[in-house]
């Protein structure tokens, strides 16, 4: 962008990587919380009260294809505070929720409103940036942070305050964070599809190869988040069953394992601004197979080791999909671009949700952790045919 155009003010870029944090936290307190929820519910167990939480990330993913098209045509300032309002709004009302499908609609609408922070929130974090990589980096840091702070949070207060506050705390919160949001954010004199277009020189049918592999990989990838993200606390709840029974000090060990492995996301983004991104993203992704084949017949203390180091691997390939599309699509339309990715690939990944109570119930984790290496396999061939880019990060234009 030229320097003419101002950058974000610091509150302003300090509130957006905020709100990726809140994204991620408030979709997982469903499924930290799930094993209260279900005894309060009257749930034999929590597998059976899982494919509640199914729509939510199904809306989560649809979402973004409207909420993109606003973000470009209508403007990303005024998107945002529809998200942290909407958010706040819902899980408010998750917590006064007294059965199960009552509480389905409102993780339902809770997704609806979550959907609105990646293909809105994220291009206008990379809107100025000239470092894409390690914008995406601090941004996927803070996203995996909130899953962290979900487990956290949502252990503690399971223990002291019950489930119901572990929505309804979080939720005064997004609030308070979309009134600060509206008074520090100035609003924009052009919503972004109506500004200038910038000449990358990228031919077409390049552009067409890079979207598609995108979108599979991210598909495969977000089926492997939400199995790891939803299934993690019962499995480490599980495995380290006569070790640890505490459920805020499970809460404080799965708030370990995703804040170490989301220093993966700056290591990652710094690789990006300085070496070829096909080459990153395939040595991110050789890792994730036979680590989930180890978990696999892990117990324990070593089952918790390769837990943290799976979720390295898995947060360590998400800023790929962002970085892409900031180096191959015009500011004007990446909401957009980015709202038919997520719908596809969280589209998808709602199916994880939806089997992942009933796959363990049948199977148990051990067949779940195989499954998850062979999407990781599919995942690594996918990104093979990415096209070769040996050009310069920095050269990629941003806007």
């Amino acid at each position: 962008m030229a320097g003419a155009t101002p950058a974000h003010s610091l509150g302003t870029t300090v509130l957006l990587n905020v709100g990726h944090a809140l994204d991620h936290m408030f979709l997982l307190i469903f499924a930290t919380a799930i094993s209260v929820i279900a005894t309060d519910f009257g749930f034999a167990s929590w597998e059976a009260l899982m494919p509640y939480g199914a729509a939510a990330f199904l809306l989560f993913g649809l979402g973004a294809v409207p909420a993109g098209r606003l973000g470009d045509l209508w403007g990303r300032r005024p998107m945002m505070l529809v998200f942290y309002f909407g958010m706040g709004a819902s899980a408010l009302l998750a917590a006064t929720t007294r059965n199960a499908w009552q509480l389905a609609a409102a993780l339902t609408l809770l997704g609806a409103f979550a959907s609105i922070y990646h293909p809105v929130g994220i291009p206008m974090l990379l809107q100025y940036t000239r470092r894409p990589g390690w914008t995406i980096g601090i941004s996927g840091l803070s996203g995996n942070l909130g899953i962290a702070l979900a487990a956290l949070s949502t252990g503690l207060a399971v223990k002291f305050l019950g489930w119901r506050a572990a929505f309804a705390l979080p939720g005064l919160v997004a609030i308070v964070c979309g009134l600060v949001f509206a008074r520090i954010t100035p609003a924009e004199t052009h919503p972004p599809a109506r500004r200038a277009a910038s000449a990358s020189g990228i031919p077409r049918a390049v552009v067409a190869r890079v979207f598609l592999v995108m979108t599979v990989a991210a598909a495969t990838g977000s089926l492997l988040f939400n199995f790891t993200t939803n299934g993690n606390p019962e499995l480490l709840r599980v495995r380290l069953a006569g070790i640890v029974c505490d459920p805020a000090v499970l809460g404080a060990l799965m708030a370990s394992v995703y804040a170490i492995a989301s220093l993966a996301q700056l290591v990652v983004g710094r690789l990006l601004d300085r070496f070829p991104l096909k080459r990153v993203y395939l040595a991110i992704l050789v890792l994730q197979p036979p680590l989930f084949l180890l978990a696999a017949r892990a117990e324990g203390w070593q089952l918790y080791a390769l837990q943290v180091l799976f979720m390295i691997a898995v947060f360590g390939a998400i800023p790929f999909t962002d970085v892409l599309i900031a180096r191959y699509v015009d500011d004007r339309m990446r909401s957009r671009v980015a709202g038919v990715r997520l719908a596809i690939s969280f589209g998808v990944s709602s199916v994880a949700v939806a089997l992942l109570g009933p796959m363990v119930k049948a199977a148990g984790f051990p067949v779940l952790l195989v499954v998850m290496a062979v999407i990781a396999a599919c995942t690594l061939a996918t990104v093979a045919f990415l096209p070769h880019d040996e050009r310069s990060p920095h050269g990629a234009a941003t806007q």
